[in-house]
């Protein structure tokens, strides 16, 4: 009866247990093929795209496991290294460990429908794709601007907490570049892209800014006006934000405006990588990335696909300030342990020095 009980849950469509949640095939096949994907979105987020690629692919079943991305990195290696199966598809917003996975023999080639036409920036080697576009946005409590202009740039931004001072005192966050990875990714982009960055670095810790490892801890706290402004903060989680918090505004910064994606890889050691590859070429596809962009509310980098949540848009109305992170291996530069220490401790530095 235990057993019959067991079956019968597993059975229910997003069946979970700890971090894996199973999706049985639509065609209710008993011995349906499973994809096994290795996420760092959570499930609740991914849904719609697995219900697509499910409409889509009715006899394959799904086992999505939600982790962190350095897990997902060390669960590749780990598995592949003592010679098991591993991940079908990886999908990471750790751009630079899912390039190390690519630079270093852990993943396949995958040449699909899109991959001629996919952006070369977007693309290395046919084995890591950017699959999503997402800029650092400053975000800001509205009700605090009622009579003051926005920042718009780096040096407006200073330049707005150097005459505030006293008043905006504790209320400016940021990630914390040691605990966030995305933090960490847009510091170092910062770096080669603003020669005088590690003024704006000073000015908020002279502004008694706030470190925190997520976006939500710090959108949380614009919302409630705790906060007046928050710098370098991932658009895809701020324009969530803003949509279900009348409170909090978004600006792209107009000197440049990073913008990063999650990028899927379809393993070398992956137990079927026909699926993954059938995966990936769904999320590459006009389909999957109208719903990346609609359902999911995730910016959308396929030329393929318009609308105000695309790549095609924001480069329409934005151009040259847009600067995306090239999926190749110079996002290896800061896996270097001594560079990634010299940068933190230089950041540490210049904030504690205020």
């Amino acid at each position: 009866m235990r057993r019959l009980f067991i079956l019968l849950l597993m059975l229910c469509p997003g069946f979970a247990y700890g971090n894996q949640t199973f999706y049985p095939a639509k065609s209710g096949k008993a011995d349906a093929r499973v994809l096994t994907v290795y996420s760092s979105l959570d499930e609740p987020l991914a849904k719609p795209m697995i219900t697509g690629f499910q409409h889509a692919n009715p006899d394959v079943a799904i086992r999505y496991e939600d982790m962190l991305t350095g897990e997902i990195y060390d669960r590749i290696v780990r598995e592949t290294d003592a010679g098991k199966k591993t991940a079908d598809f990886a999908f990471s917003s750790a751009m630079d460990l899912q390039v190390k996975l690519s630079n270093d023999g852990y993943a396949q080639v995958s040449n699909l429908p899109m991959s001629g036409r996919w952006p070369k920036w977007a693309n290395w080697r046919n084995t890591a794709y950017a699959l999503t576009f997402e800029p650092a946005v400053f975000v800001y409590h509205k009700p605090s601007f009622k009579h003051e202009a926005v920042p718009s740039s780096r040096a407006e931004f200073v330049d707005y907490l150097t005459r505030k001072g006293n008043a905006v005192y504790g209320r400016i966050g940021t990630y914390d570049i040691e605990r966030s990875g995305v933090g960490f990714l847009f510091m170092a982009r910062d770096q080669e892209q603003f020669g005088d960055i590690w003024s704006v670095i000073g000015a908020m810790g002279a502004a008694g800014v706030k470190l925190y490892s997520t976006s939500s801890a710090i959108l949380e706290r614009v919302a409630d006006g705790r906060f007046v402004l928050g710098y370098n903060i991932l658009g895809s989680y701020a324009a969530d934000w803003a949509a279900r918090h009348p409170d909090v505004g978004i600006v792209l910064p107009k000197d440049y405006t990073v913008v990063m994606s999650r990028i899927g890889l379809v393993p070398q050691a992956a137990a079927d990588p026909e699926l993954g590859r059938q995966y990936l070429s769904f999320f590459m596809s006009r389909q999957g990335q109208t719903i990346m962009a609609r359902e999911l509310q995730i910016p959308a980098v396929s030329p393929e696909v318009a609308g105000d949540n695309t790549a095609n848009t924001m480069q329409e109305l934005l151009g040259a300030q847009l600067k995306p992170v090239p999926v190749s291996p110079g996002l290896m530069v800061y896996l270097d342990q001594v560079k990634r220490a010299r940068l933190i401790a230089h950041w540490n530095e210049v904030l504690r020095r205020q």
